[in-house]
């Protein structure tokens, strides 16, 4: 039986004692934003940038059906790689946020923004089981963090089986990280919805196999509805084009998706910590985020706004229910206390020195 569909075997991290890390931060955190009479959750800005970055995504779309690029394939495919870079931002700074919780107050409204990754093709239930509950508990632990099980073509962790091809993964893995977000719009979604009912996790999201394998056929069939039937039959561009620019949109999205996950880590520095026999780990859980997390980039204000603060993930991985809005004011008080307590704050200073440190990683998984 594969790793997919055995039952979640917990771990459990070490407790808190009242006196380490993460209580003295949380006391910090806690008093910036009484002190500042200041809201966890998104403002007015991040109600600006919501509507900036839907527009991104639908205005190329509005431009396309309208038939003003029909007669100019250059223009039509440029509109579709817009499009990607729209739906990394919504994916980013909008859906992710919503679905941690963090985006409003409202939990109503966190539930339907959520629901947004259906407008580019994927799932919040299978979302939310796979990045909130196994990534963001289980960071970098084999079997169990779902980000780093990458199927036989790609070797994120150590503990990983190796294959004579990872020798060459540092090379080709651009090419399938493109490949990211056309899995969520056509296999992987109904593939997780079967894995996670085997696990018992659906009803973590309490929802059946049954109703979730139906909104999921909903969801799909209006996906493709507004991505091919109805720029085919009001634009009359030959099908083939259609799927063209689908392809061009979705490899830059799952490009660039990949790149600003994948930043956060998998490099050297993060721990990759073994699962002990008793299933009991020696760190504390926020101890176990600060050593497989690392931030990049962060002073980077254009990275900031389009990824959703993502170029802080240590931050998002300590308070995933703060909006990503707020990283940079409770990025010091992260920094100050990890001294303090001796642990480590890992943090590339820009985008490219990152993937430079990534390649190094695939490269060495591939070889060592």
């Amino acid at each position: 039986m594969s790793v997919a569909t055995k039952k979640i075997e917990i771990v459990r991290f070490a407790p808190k004692n009242g006196e380490g890390f993460y209580d003295a931060l949380k006391k910090k955190v806690d008093a910036y934003f009484t002190a500042n009479n200041i809201d966890t959750h998104g403002n007015a800005a991040m109600k600006r940038k919501t509507f900036a970055i839907v527009a991104m995504y639908l205005i190329p779309y509005a431009f396309m059906v309208s038939g003003i690029a029909a007669s100019n394939l250059f223009v039509f495919y440029g509109l579709w790689l817009l499009m990607g870079v729209g739906m990394t931002g919504i994916g980013c700074a909008i859906m992710h946020d919503s679905n941690h919780g963090s985006y409003s107050d409202n939990k109503t409204l966190n539930k339907y923004l959520g629901k947004i990754i259906a407008l580019v093709g994927g799932y919040e239930v299978t979302w939310k089981i796979q990045h909130n509950i196994l990534h963001h508990t289980y960071t970098n632990i084999e079997g169990l963090d779902d980000d780093i099980d990458a199927g036989i073509f790609l070797r994120f962790s150590p503990h990983s089986k190796k294959y004579w091809m990872h020798r060459y993964q540092h090379l080709y893995a651009w090419f399938l990280y493109g490949l990211l977000t056309l899995q969520w719009a056509t296999i992987k979604d109904f593939r997780q919805v079967y894995d996670y009912h085997k696990k018992d996790l659906l009803k973590k999201e309490k929802i059946t196999l049954r109703k979730a394998i139906g909104q999921l056929v909903v969801y799909k069939a209006l996906y493709y509805t507004y991505m091919f039937v109805i720029p085919i039959a009001v634009m009359g561009i030959a099908w083939q084009h259609v799927l063209i620019g689908f392809l061009i949109m979705h490899f830059a999205a799952g490009l660039l998706l990949s790149c600003i996950f994948q930043l956060a880590h998998v490099l050297e520095e993060c721990e990759y910590p073994e699962v002990p026999s008793d299933r009991k780990m020696e760190n504390t859980w926020a101890v176990h985020q600060l050593l497989n997390t690392a931030n990049f980039s962060p002073k980077s204000p254009l990275m900031f706004w389009f990824v959703g603060g993502l170029n802080h993930q240590i931050e998002h991985h300590l308070f995933p229910h703060i909006c990503h809005i707020h990283y940079k004011q409770v990025a010091p008080l992260v920094k100050e206390t990890a001294k303090e307590y001796g642990l480590p704050y890992y943090e590339q200073p820009s985008f490219v020195s990152a993937l430079i440190e990534h390649t190094r990683m695939l490269k060495k998984l591939g070889r060592s």
